[in-house]
């Protein structure tokens, strides 16, 4: 049996659901009656679980197309435990991807891994990763906000300046691994080619299309949900492509 879906992996992270799927209840139930005890009407308080669960489903697609990415390499339990805790998309699979080039694995994500120590280093990282801002958090905080809020008070334009610097840039570095890199050229799919170029152009096309569909009819329901379903389109429609599209065609690749 293949050590990434073993049953050991599988009683992890059914117990991590679980924990998880408690707390949610937990706090869940907490809320509603601090609500009905501060004098809410009940309608109000369905409302608002309604509508949470409404915009809770738009980060959910996503976390299914981090699932869906990092499967093939590290089977479908770790992905799965990682993403119910705190794991994302823009650090689960760049430390993933960093490990794998660390150890010289040719393909990256793009082909299984086998050996052990590999993928428990690639486990390692993407846990510790994420476990650090839970320690640094409750020490460091109270700080961090004070020295936030004074740079917000003292020059808004350039703080928001600098989180849109940011963001364009962790997009940018995804997009440039889409066109260009380092990849084994012995291995179909690890290199960007065609089929990346038609998954990159594809999401931008929807997602524009989505926000001209949102901002045309007043859809703020859809917005929220406009990049997890621009990304799974995406993917489909280069998995379309790789099976429609003539082989010589779509196996073209120029990294490597």
């Amino acid at each position: 049996m293949d050590f990434k879906e073993s049953g050991f992996m599988y009683l992890l992270g059914g117990l991590v659901v679980l924990f998880v799927t408690g707390q949610s209840f937990f706090f869940l139930i907490r809320a509603w009656k601090q609500g009905l005890k501060l004098g809410l009407p009940k309608q109000k308080l369905k409302g608002t679980l309604a509508s949470s669960v409404l915009f809770t489903l738009a980060p959910a697609l996503a976390i299914l197309a981090t699932v869906i990415t990092l499967a093939g390499a590290l089977g479908l339990v770790v992905p799965w435990i990682r993403l119910t805790v705190i794991g994302n998309i823009s650090y689960e699979v760049t430390a993933a991807q960093s490990i794998l080039e660390a150890f010289g694995v040719p393909g990256g994500l793009a082909v299984e891994i086998t050996d052990k120590e590999v993928f428990a280093a690639a486990v390692w990282v993407m846990t510790i990763g994420s476990v650090l801002p839970l320690i640094l958090m409750p020490l460091f905080l109270k700080k961090i906000q004070a020295k936030i809020g004074k740079a917000l008070n003292s020059n808004a334009k350039w703080s928001d300046l600098m989180s849109a610097a940011a963001f364009i840039g962790l997009i940018a570095a995804f997009i440039a691994r889409a066109v260009a890199g380092a990849g084994d050229e012995n291995i179909v799919g690890d290199g960007a080619g065609v089929l990346s170029i038609i998954a990159l152009l594809s999401s931008i096309a929807f997602m524009l299309s989505f926000e001209l569909i949102c901002r045309k009819f007043d859809l703020k329901w859809l917005e929220p949900f406009a990049m997890p379903l621009s990304m799974l389109l995406a993917m489909l429609l280069a998995a379309l492509a790789s099976q429609t599209l003539p082989e010589s065609f779509v196996t073209i690749e120029w990294r490597g």
